[in-house]
Order: structure tokens, then sequence, then C-alpha cells
């Protein structure tokens, strides 16, 4: 026979508080003193409490998740997930200490009723906030959709900072400079990008560190070479061919993300190029792809997991309403002096 269910009485009576507070300390409400909340808190996890979730959602009239959006990825021929699960990872972190419940909603943009299904979604699940994930967060029809559901949001990565509004960002451009400048520094003067998605505002500041980067080198580098590619596999193969095949290739290539990095390194392999001896490969976010190819991808880490899990403490009033979470330098294997 199963142990009786504990109740909030049962909370109370163990805290020496009211029901009243034991509630607003387990729906993370304010003005409750620092020591009432960690004795209230001790009681919930000695007698293993757990709220009933409908009876919170009728009187709040919203349920206690927290909705994760972001773009379907099987919009593309050959889908990454590894950005996916990063900003999973860190929003299910946050929610667990804030005892909310994450729901996550792959968007597919080539829907003519995204929009509508979006606020479908928001108002049937009765959200109490939204993350949404680049490069949703820069597109004006998906914002107006989740404003329209008088629901709380943060937007990811929106490309620049915006005034009154919950955002969390990465310095996308500083970050793309000094990886241009760490090729640089190996001696590499034919230097290509490869940019990515022109809807994803975040990355498009990467293409703009490059050429910073180029810039600021001078003489000493050869003109900028960009290659529009689309975030995907694929466009990263089709880029990196079309730099290889030119009269004078470039002996480093940057992708603006590193499934398309990955990309340039089955195209080297495909033409005999070997890496990083006669070509070095840097892409961008650290997905578990970059380390697990052979060779090993340098890449810059975009703290994905951070800002989603800033995103999410920002719903549940434990953050500021802006943050800037810094990316990171990961130099591997396929990176390497230039060619003589």
């Amino acid at each position: 026979m199963q142990p009786a269910k504990s109740t909030i009485f049962d909370v109370a009576k163990r805290a020496g508080v009211s029901i009243k507070t034991v509630s607003r300390v387990v729906n993370r409400e304010p003005n409750v003193r620092d020591a009432t909340r960690q004795r209230v808190e001790l009681a919930v996890t000695e007698l293993d409490y757990r709220p009933d979730q409908s009876a919170r959602n009728l009187a709040s009239h919203r349920s206690h998740l927290i909705g994760l959006v972001y773009e379907d990825p099987s919009a593309y021929e050959l889908p990454s997930s590894g950005y996916i699960i990063n900003m999973q990872q860190g929003a299910l972190r946050a929610c667990r200490a804030a005892m909310r419940e994450l729901l996550i909603h792959p968007c597919d943009l080539r829907r003519k009723d995204v929009t509508t299904e979006l606020r479908s979604v928001i108002n049937d699940a009765r959200l109490s906030g939204v993350v949404l994930a680049a490069p949703l967060s820069n597109m004006e029809r998906i914002v107006r959709a989740v404003k329209s559901t008088n629901t709380p949001f943060v937007r990811l990565s929106p490309g620049r900072r915006l005034r009154n509004q919950l955002c969390v960002v990465t310095n996308d451009r500083d970050a793309a400079r000094q990886m241009t400048e760490y090729l640089a520094s190996l001696g590499h003067r034919r230097i290509a990008f490869i940019s990515g998605n022109a809807d994803h505002a975040a990355v498009s500041n990467r293409v703009l560190g490059y050429e910073d980067a180029m810039q600021a080198a001078g003489r000493r580098v050869a003109k900028p070479v960009i290659a529009a590619g689309d975030n995907s596999f694929d466009s990263g193969l089709a880029c990196a061919e079309q730099l290889l095949n030119r009269k004078r290739p470039p002996t480093a290539i940057f992708a603006a993300n590193d499934d398309m990095a990955a990309g340039v390194i089955r195209m080297a392999s495909r033409m005999g190029i070997s890496v990083p001896q006669e070509l070095s490969i840097a892409g961008f976010d650290d997905i578990t792809l970059a380390r697990q190819m052979d060779p090993t991808l340098t890449t810059i880490r975009q703290p994905l997991a951070s800002m989603a899990e800033h995103a999410v403490s920002m719903l549940t009033g434990n953050a500021d309403t802006y943050a800037s979470v810094p990316a990171s330098l990961k130099i591997r294997e396929s990176t390497g002096p230039a060619p003589k």
C-alpha cells in the first residue's frame, strides 16, 4: 500500500507557517522572508510535497508551463538538433529550480498558418511564459503573434538589445572577430567566410565580426571573401566546393555555424585536401558534433544552455530583464598554421 501523499497542510505544519505562506513560496511569489522561504522549501523536500497542478492552473488562469519555441529543424534536409538540445538543457534547469514544467514547440515557418498555430498553442496550454529562440526572436510576425496572447516572453539572440523587452544575447560579432584574428595569427592570408540564414540577425552579426577583423588586418590579409550559406550542412558542402575551386582558394574557411563547417570538412575530404595541413576550418556554436568530428572542430562555444536558463529565470522573476552571456573560442584539431 502506497503512503499517503503529503498535502499543503502537512507542509504548513512542518514549517510552522500558514497555508497561504506555503502557497506563496511554492508559487515563487515575492515578499517572503528568506528564512521563512528556506524553512518551507526544506519541509517541501522532506515531505516530498507535489502541488496539485490542475488546482494551481485553475487558480491562476495560467498553467505553470514555460514554452520553448524554436524553428523546426526538419525544414533542412540534414537537420541538426544540437542547438535545440543545449537550449532544452538550460531551460529545464531553470524550470526545475522554479518548480515549473517545460513545453517545447518547433515552428515550421513554411506553413502559412504558423502564427495562428503558435497563438493556439500558447492559449490552449495557458503558458505562463515563452522563450522565443532565434531566428524567430527577430521575426516580427512571430513576435506579434506571441504579443497578441498577452503572455510574457523573452527573446533569445534577437540580434540587438531591445529597450523595455526581455532578451538574452551573446557577443556574436566580437567572438567572430576573435576567431578571424586567431586564423590570421596562424599566418593565413586568404580567409573566407560562409554566412548563414539572412533571417537570423545574430548570425548576420558574425559576418560583421569577420569583416571587422579583415579590415583591421589590412594588407596582412587578402580581401574578404564571403559565400552565402543557409545554416545547413548541405549549404556548407556547396559553399566549400565553390570556395575551394577558386583560382586562389582560401587556406582557412570560417563558417557561421558548426553544421556548415562540418559540410566544409566533408568537401575537403572529397577533394583530397588535408585538414588542417592544407586547409584550416572553424565554426560557431560548439554543438556536440563539433567534438565528434575527425578532426575535431575549432569553434566558438555559444552559451545556449546558459542563455536559455537566464531566459526562463527572467520569466519566473529570478533574473534581470536583460542578460549578455559571452561566447568563447574552443581551439581544436581543425585549425593549424597556414601552409607554406
